[in-house]
């Protein structure tokens, strides 16, 4: 497996500063539900510190902790695609500072300034790639430990 991307950290300086114009600093209390799955995807965050827990629904009253993210993470990326909706949940997992991203204002940019676009959105494909093999593993792992029951 491979080391995660930053997505910060992977773009060049003059287009990380021109993104870093449209973030807005904020930060959540530790418990504080950032997003549910299947609401409205309209911004995204970059973890500036603090642990933010992806979270998936497997039943009524169960969820599944699909990963854990820090410093420098990229949080949320169902703003790029229709239907705009998030996949998973988020919860603060301690206090997080974050910059946030409104996704027109950034969509917007990207149509201004096609190869930053075009970086960006390979730097999220990165990303997802990188963080669909990490919930496969953990979704396996639930599964594997529920089916084998009791010992």
């Amino acid at each position: 497996m491979t080391k995660a991307t930053k997505l910060l950290t992977a773009l060049p300086p003059p287009r990380r500063e021109r993104l870093l114009a449209l973030a807005t600093e904020v930060s959540f209390a530790e418990d504080h539900t950032i997003f549910e799955a299947g609401g409205t995807a309209d911004r995204f965050w970059v973890v500036r510190s603090g642990a933010v827990s992806l979270v998936q629904q497997v039943t009524p009253v169960q969820r599944v902790t699909v990963a854990s993210l820090g410093a420098g993470d990229l949080l949320g990326w169902s703003w790029l695609f229709p239907p705009h909706q998030w996949d998973f949940g988020a919860e603060a997992f301690s206090p997080v500072r974050a910059y946030e991203f409104d996704a027109e204002a950034v969509l917007r940019l990207c149509d201004e300034e096609p190869a930053l676009g075009l970086q960006l959105v390979r730097i999220i494909a990165e990303i997802l790639a990188y963080r669909l093999e990490l919930t496969r593993g953990k979704l396996m792992d639930h599964y594997s430990l529920h089916k084998r029951g009791p010992g």
